[in-house]
């Protein structure tokens, strides 16, 4: 894992929740909060992390500091950085008695084509606007996947796809989510059956010249046919041909690494840390 590389990943984490948020900082500490209520960014973003290049270590009052105004704000407690960066927060945010968890990352190789993996018969790709008649379903169906973990074809289908949307819909999701489209800073890619529904679909957010692939979801009842796989491929060609040189994206699964590594993702030798943290949804 080079320098450089680990310094385009960390400065990503840095600009992109600044297109959803302000930046509020507690010593070495910065915790990002939303401008508007449902901007849609991950689980946030409301997550604190880092100042970058500050060198400073964090104490455990930053870090009470932070989680006191997170519950001030009622967001998650929630805690995001890379492992190298801040060798001793982890052990820090432990002591505070929040849980950590590892996301290892993976980074597409720039020099390697990408694939087309193939899709089932009558299956197309397209990007989602925020126009679109589809959004709702799409926005709705990363809320069914992840629901329901693991790559085995599950119960839920399009009837729980369109309540799911309706609620969606009701709550603002989506309508917070259209400015973001519109604006660029959200890309959402969808794989659609011929009657329009969405079976899979995912997102990136670029800036800086990098992005983060994440919310690759497949609806559970069209699992097991290669669609996460296609979804991926088409973001990041779309990255690419966007002007992002950057491309990678975090994983939870083994299983799921596999796939990526067969579209050019290789790891990066660099471990997101994740105290607390929202689904990358």
């Amino acid at each position: 894992m080079s320098d450089s590389l680990c310094v385009r990943i960390e400065q990503y984490y840095a600009a992109v929740p600044l297109l959803f948020a302000d930046a509020e900082v507690f010593g070495p500490l910065r915790l990002f909060v939303r401008k508007e209520p449902g901007t849609p960014y991950y689980g946030g973003p409301s997550h604190a992390q880092p100042v970058a290049g500050d060198g400073v270590a964090s104490t455990g009052d930053d870090i009470a500091r932070v989680r006191a105004r997170q519950r001030e704000l009622g967001v998650p407690e929630a805690f995001e950085w890379l492992a190298q960066t801040a060798p001793a927060l982890r052990s820090r945010i432990e002591a505070a008695g929040l849980p950590v968890d590892e996301r290892p990352l993976m980074v597409l190789d720039p020099h390697r084509p990408l694939p087309e993996p193939p899709l089932p018969d009558g299956v197309t790709l397209r990007v989602v606007t925020d126009d679109d008649p589809a959004l709702p379903q799409v926005l709705a169906l990363p809320r069914l996947a992840f629901a329901e973990v693991g790559t085995a074809v599950g119960p839920a289908g399009p009837a729980e796809l369109s309540a799911t949307a309706e609620d969606l819909v009701e709550d603002g999701t989506v309508e917070a989510a259209r400015p973001t489209l519109l604006a660029g800073h959200k890309v959402l890619i969808a794989a659609f059956a011929p009657d329009d529904t969405p079976l899979a679909a995912g997102h990136y957010h670029p800036a800086e010249g990098a992005t983060e692939i994440g919310g690759v979801a497949t609806l559970p009842t069209a699992r097991r046919q290669g669609l996460g796989a296609a979804v991926t491929a088409a973001l990041a060609a779309h990255a690419r041909d966007h002007g992002v040189r950057t491309v990678f994206l975090a994983y939870a699964d083994e299983s799921i690494a596999r796939i990526y590594a067969h579209l050019g993702f290789r790891p990066a030798g660099v471990t997101l840390l994740i105290a607390n943290q929202p689904a990358r949804s």
